[in-house]
């Protein structure tokens, strides 16, 4: 039992990692957003001409070979893989040195929205065209939703606490904020926490667009993506993987790390109204984000940033809209809001702990990001957004959003470390 943990621990981020459309590592991915570049286009995964969305957010140029070697690349998923190599990018960031002195007292909480879908339809089509006896054997451990969580334990010998979370688009904030408890509570002093996906997959960007769900500008990809526009259609689908170092305050501070950012606050909730639809008014988002400023002991006022889950979809822009300014009143008008989808599309599980690592970029450099393809302004949708183009200002506070399939809500608020 450690009787030197106080019962709320501060909580700091040390390390960060991604693979997502705009990039491979946090500094081209930054860069893009900047620079309000688009990582949407044509779907190459597979033929996707007769679907009727076409276009979604690839990771480009990944070799998990080069990665993790032929063998070890065989036995896990394209989930898998992008979650182990964020997470070693992260871990490599934090510069931790892991020994048999510590490694019981770091963690992993890493979710997944969508699970690994490739195995399954890869071993079903076995399964009905070769019979029972031909499936891989790794099957069952490269479908499953805690193997990204489960491989980073075993890739760096990590015996602390070890998990998955599963809440539909809030997964990467749940995860960051249920790790982020884990220390506050005393049971970890480091976690690795964030989110992996891999969907771009003919049964999901079917099953996705038969819900009326996905962008279908399959003409002009990178102005498919349009949060808050008028004219928005749908979110795009993207895939990739986020992820992040907690460490408790004064374990990173003992160690000398370099620090990017302070975790404030973490707020969940459930609209407990419909199982794809978020209420009209925003109520059950609202709740999360007014629990994360009670977390954080903040006035709504503190908040010099928002990055809105703005999907794309006429329903969630409009209710995400509602529910900042329940919560922030006047207020509302005057903080910048942005949707970074709008560039790197929808990584689902894994979009929250991406949008963490841009709200950390955003304090670190000053800098707003844009939400692109904003054109046409919605009477329904009347915030400052930040159309278009970045733009510069002191950011010391973060709010960023994420809200889920069933209903799920998840806030988390970041700041620079004082």
């Amino acid at each position: 039992m450690n009787t030197n943990v106080s019962t709320k621990r501060r909580v700091v981020i040390t390390g960060i990692g991604t693979l997502n459309p705009l990039g491979n590592d946090v500094t081209t991915t930054w860069h893009n957003i900047a620079a309000g570049n688009s990582g949407i286009g044509s779907i190459t995964l597979f033929d996707a001409t007769e679907y009727k969305a076409q276009i979604a957010g690839e990771v480009k140029g990944f070799d998990p070979t080069t990665l993790f070697g032929r063998k070890e690349a065989r036995r896990l998923s394209r989930m898998s893989q992008f979650g182990l190599a964020a997470a070693n990018q992260a871990l490599d960031d934090a510069q931790i040195d892991i020994s048999d002195s510590n490694r019981d007292r770091i963690g992993v909480v890493i979710g997944s929205g969508m699970g690994s879908l490739d195995p399954i339809v890869d071993n079903v089509n076995i399964l009905n065209e070769r019979g029972p006896n031909r499936l891989s054997p790794f099957f069952v451990p490269m479908m499953l939703a805690d193997t990204p969580a489960a491989a980073v334990s075993i890739a760096h010998g990590l015996t602390g606490p070890n998990m998955s979370v599963a809440t539909a688009c809030a997964t990467g904030n749940n995860a960051i904020g249920e790790a982020a408890a884990i220390i506050t509570r005393g049971a970890a002093d480091v976690m690795v926490a964030g989110g992996a996906e891999a969907c771009i997959l003919p049964v999901a960007i079917a099953g996705f667009a038969i819900m009326n769900a996905l962008s279908t500008l399959n003409d002009s990809p990178q102005q498919a993506a349009r949060p808050f526009d008028l004219d928005r259609s749908g979110f795009v689908t993207a895939e990739g993987a986020a992820i992040l170092i907690l460490e408790a305050y004064e374990y990173a501070q003992a160690r000398g790390a370099t620090i990017y950012g302070e975790l404030l606050g973490y707020g969940t909730s459930a609209d407990a109204y419909h199982i794809s639809q978020p209420k009209e008014d925003g109520s059950g988002a609202a709740r999360a984000m007014q629990a994360a400023l009670d977390d954080a002991d903040l006035q709504p006022e503190a908040i010099e940033y928002i990055n809105a889950h703005g999907t794309g979809t006429q329903l969630n822009d409009k209710a995400e809209t509602a529910a900042i300014k329940t919560v922030f009143g006047e207020h509302a008008y005057n903080i910048p809001i942005s949707s970074t989808k709008s560039m790197h599309g929808h990584l689902l599980g894994a979009v929250g702990a991406l949008e963490a690592i841009i709200g950390l970029q955003s304090m670190a450099h000053n800098l707003l990001p844009p939400t692109i393809n904003l054109d046409t302004a919605d009477p329904d949708c009347d915030l400052d957004y930040v159309p278009n183009t970045a733009r510069k200002a002191t950011i010391n506070t973060v709010m960023s959003n994420g809200f889920g399939l069933g209903g799920h809500n998840a806030t988390i608020i970041l700041s620079k470390l004082t």
